[in-house]
């Protein structure tokens, strides 16, 4: 289990590596991608609180990239809190997220990406609920639902 210390390790010193890369070109992203996912996902933007229903369902299965398809959080981590994003306690697996210190907006924060293609998923912060305590609040927008097999 990833605590606020591994995460500020990573920050600083680099996460494990995926398994595997996907690099584009801006126009080939543009082009795959809504205008809204292009700018939160490629230019770190952020949706506006409360702007999906994706914060409210707490249905089973798989969240993933909605650049690459890599799956980065299962839905037994997400858990409602109250911030008007979708929250997890822990990604999938160490290496599906990338970690970034960010210090926009006169914050010092911990920058959340996918660790395949780079797609800026939200933040992380230490005020989650136990036994991590991490609460990794993600764009909705950034993310798509993987329906479980049937």
């Amino acid at each position: 289990m990833l605590t606020w210390k591994d995460l500020k390790d990573f920050a600083k010193n680099g996460t494990p590596n995926p398994s595997r890369r996907v690099e584009k070109t801006e126009e080939e992203w543009k082009q795959e991608l809504t205008d809204e996912q292009f700018a939160i996902t490629r230019l770190k933007g952020t949706e506006r609180p409360g702007s999906s229903d994706m914060c409210y369902r707490f249905d089973p299965g798989l969240y993933a990239c909605v650049c690459c398809g890599t799956e980065l959080f299962d839905g037994t981590s997400k858990f409602e809190s109250s911030s008007g994003w979708p929250s997890f306690t822990q990604p999938v697996e160490e290496s599906a997220v990338k970690y970034e210190m960010d210090t926009s907006h006169g914050m010092v924060r911990i920058e959340a990406l996918c660790n395949v293609c780079d797609a800026h998923l939200g933040h992380v912060f230490p005020d989650g609920p136990e036994p991590s305590g991490l609460r990794y609040c993600m764009n909705a927008v950034s993310l798509e639902k993987v329906e479980e097999d049937k």
